[in-house]
């Protein structure tokens, strides 16, 4: 038998490669990007951070800010673990250079729970 009759009998080598790697693939995890409360950040900065940071609507970056005025704190989105850290670091670094106290962290996000 020839090298091509082989091959013809074969499945080509680039279909089985990526059947193999496609049942490799797995989700990222996925992390929440969490504001805290406090009595000093004025709620218009949060909201002109919530949507220049986090790219929220008007009216979306509002909710959220009263739910984490409400709340004690409030998801401000579910990223990746390196765009959530980077997330993060803009909060506070925006926060800082308007001397806000304004506190974010991030937290494993949970399959089934709410997001809020």
């Amino acid at each position: 038998m020839s090298e091509r009759d082989r091959s013809k009998n074969q499945p080509e080598h680039g279909v089985a490669l990526q059947e193999r790697q496609e049942k490799k693939l797995k989700r990222p995890r996925m992390f929440r990007v969490v504001l805290h409360n406090d009595d000093y950040t004025p709620m218009d900065f949060v909201v002109r951070l919530l949507e220049t940071v986090f790219h929220r609507s008007e009216s979306e970056a509002t909710r959220i800010m009263l739910h984490v005025h409400n709340h004690g704190s409030g998801v401000a989105g579910i990223y990746t673990h390196e765009i959530a850290e980077t997330k993060v670091a803009q909060v506070h670094l925006l926060a800082r250079k308007n001397d806000h106290p304004l506190m974010a962290s991030m937290e494993p996000e949970d399959d089934g729970e709410d997001a809020e």
